[in-house]
């Protein structure tokens, strides 16, 4: 290709046409200016192929940093530009609150007293660890370990379960 061959050149973009057009859209997020992007990276590549060492690195990595390149830059220009709404993605729906807040309840109940005591106290009324521990009758430590604790199992029961 770095001599001018037209038919390497032709076998290069087929071999290379559906990575260097993914990345792209995954960059730019648009199917039309990928394929921007993408005719954009391999004329490059075409112009710049002499320049190309194999010593530095392969040449699939070598024309995907040209393709990374070029669809970063084409986000920034395009970041001005007005944006039609109704071909903007629509958001997945947020799960209901109120069923969170429950769920929240539920877990915050099924804790032992000892973690559950200490999460409210932080959470609800604002103490601080020192606070609890000076509260409860505990180390430091140990009200922190609590807390951490409470709010791990309630993340993990959260996250386990919809």
């Amino acid at each position: 290709m770095a001599s001018g061959d037209t038919d390497a050149a032709a076998v290069f973009v087929r071999r290379f046409q559906p990575r260097v057009y993914g990345l792209a859209l995954s960059v730019v997020a648009d199917p039309c200016l990928a394929e921007e992007v993408a005719q954009d990276a391999f004329v490059r590549a075409w112009r710049h192929a002499a320049a190309y060492d194999p010593g530095r690195g392969r040449v699939a990595t070598w024309l995907l940093t040209i393709t990374r390149n070029l669809a970063v830059d084409a986000v920034r220009l395009r970041r001005d530009l007005p944006v039609d709404p109704w071909r903007l993605p629509i958001p997945a729906p947020r799960p209901d609150p109120g069923a969170r807040v429950e769920r929240i309840q539920e877990e915050l109940l099924a804790l032992p007293a000892t973690q559950s005591r200490p999460l409210v106290l932080s959470i609800l009324y604002g103490l601080t660890a020192q606070e609890i521990a000076d509260r409860e009758g505990i180390p430091l430590g140990t009200a922190k370990t609590r807390i951490r604790r409470g709010l791990a199992r309630i993340r993990t029961a959260l996250t386990t379960t919809p």
